[in-house]
């Protein structure tokens, strides 16, 4: 299996370099050479697959054969090792929740899977990894929780100082051991620019071994396609006929970019809707074609908050630059804090159900694409227990209605440790050095 650059069509790398090095030192992003539909055997069988099944079919076709069977299966099954049940509000909406991993958010399915590929195609190596990852909120507890105590490998997570919640940060800073903290003085674009600056110094990466857990790294999408088909199936039980309209919170546009790359596998998917807070440059785009990256805006949908998504060049690249053809497939809205705090307490007053400040954006879109499209089945994406913002749980709801499973709310009392850095690439190299 090879993969090239959405800078250079040209350029051909093998599997580990694309996984290990992540960026290719043209600052594009690696995609793979081919995706081809999955074959009718598979269609044959898909519905009555486990979840870990399901994932291992569609990864051995996604991967043409670079891994043994028996190691992909087993990589898979480790991983997913946790359901992504949909629940249905009313006729016209569910919710795909993908909060049920270990630390309570889909990034759990990119970390987990990505722990153990990265773990067996360095498992010959003798230079130590070190895995740099920057974090708007959930992406660095999954790969802190997937990489702990994992031997030969270290972790440093950069995330911006006060935009993530307290029971976030705690993910972060608490694990020690090899899982080290970048607390920076600046957004979350000022962390994802220092993880890449490190990256493009090509003897850097090469001196101190680095990768990415950022959904810039290919392997974090593929098992994010997992549940597209997980979710479409659970639909397809249903003995419906509409195809499902998925709805997905977008900040780095990782998620979406997966669920593209599941309908080039050949998930019929009816269309997909971007849901972003103020930080709505890709909506933006939709509507008139101008790309225009802004400084991220805080907001209460903190893992959200990307003025410069990276995954863009991935969309553009599976549209061929074409402005129109990607409109076709993916429409955009945006929201505001108020209207998303609004949403939050509609989803319980109306359904009985509590939804977190991410999920709440996509409500409010789902809503908006069902005026115009009454007989549309949607799917929300729900990427968070909402336990997680329970200081906004708390504001919207009441204090006390949002229950904190344990194995968040044992965070509380534990001592941070992180490093506070001006947000300068300088600070990274100058960590890595010491």
């Amino acid at each position: 299996m090879q993969f090239y650059s959405t800078n250079n069509p040209d350029l051909r790398v093998d599997l580990k370099e694309a996984v290990i090095r992540s960026l290719p030192a043209d600052n594009g992003l690696y995609m793979p050479v081919s995706i081809t539909p999955l074959p009718d055997t598979f269609w044959d069988k898909w519905q009555d697959l486990s979840f870990a099944d399901l994932g291992y079919e569609v990864a051995s076709h996604f991967f043409q054969g670079a891994i043994p069977e028996q190691d992909l299966k087993a990589i898979v099954h480790d991983a997913i090792n946790f359901d992504a049940p949909l629940v249905e509000l009313n006729e016209s909406i569910s919710i795909l929740e993908l909060f049920h991993g270990p630390t309570l958010a889909f990034k759990d399915f990119g970390a987990r899977f990505m722990a153990r590929l990265m773990a067996y195609l360095t498992k010959d190596d003798d230079q130590e990894l070190t895995v740099l990852v920057a974090t708007s909120g959930d992406t660095g507890g999954a790969v802190a929780s997937a990489f702990h105590n994992v031997e030969n490998t270290r972790v440093i997570i950069l995330y911006p100082k006060g935009g993530v919640s307290d029971l976030q940060e705690k993910q972060l800073v608490t694990l020690g051991g090899n899982i080290s903290a970048l607390e920076v003085e600046g957004t979350f674009d000022d962390c994802q620019r220092m993880v890449k600056a490190c990256f493009l110094d090509a003897d850097l990466a090469k001196k101190h071994n680095l990768t990415s857990a950022n959904s810039i790294n290919i392997s974090r999408l593929l098992p994010q396609s997992f549940y597209y088909f997980h979710a479409a199936r659970q639909l397809a039980k249903q003995q419906l006929d509409q195809l499902p309209t998925f709805v997905i919170p977008s900040g780095n546009f990782g998620n979406l970019t997966a669920g593209l790359i599941a309908q080039l596998m050949g998930l019929p998917i009816a269309n997909f809707v971007a849901a972003t807070n103020l930080n709505d440059v890709v909506p933006r785009y939709l509507a008139d074609g101008n790309y225009a990256p802004q400084p991220s805006i805080a907001t209460i949908s903190n893992a959200m908050d990307v003025g410069a998504p990276s995954n863009f060049a991935r969309m553009q690249n599976i549209f061929g630059d074409s402005w129109d053809a990607m409109r076709e497939n993916i429409s955009g809205l945006a929201f505001d804090d108020q209207e998303t705090r609004e949403a939050v307490k509609a989803v319980k007053e109306i359904h009985d159900y509590t939804i977190d400040p991410h999920g709440a954006v996509g409500y409010l879109a789902a809503q908006i694409w069902l005026e115009a499209m009454p007989e549309a089945r949607t799917i929300i994406l729900e990427t968070a227990h909402p336990s997680k913002f329970i200081d906004t749980m708390d504001e919207v709801l009441g204090k006390g209605t949002t229950e904190i499973p344990e194995r968040l709310a044992c965070l509380a009392d534990l001592e941070k440790v992180a490093k506070l850095v001006k947000p300068d690439p300088q600070e990274v190299v100058d960590f890595l050095s010491e």
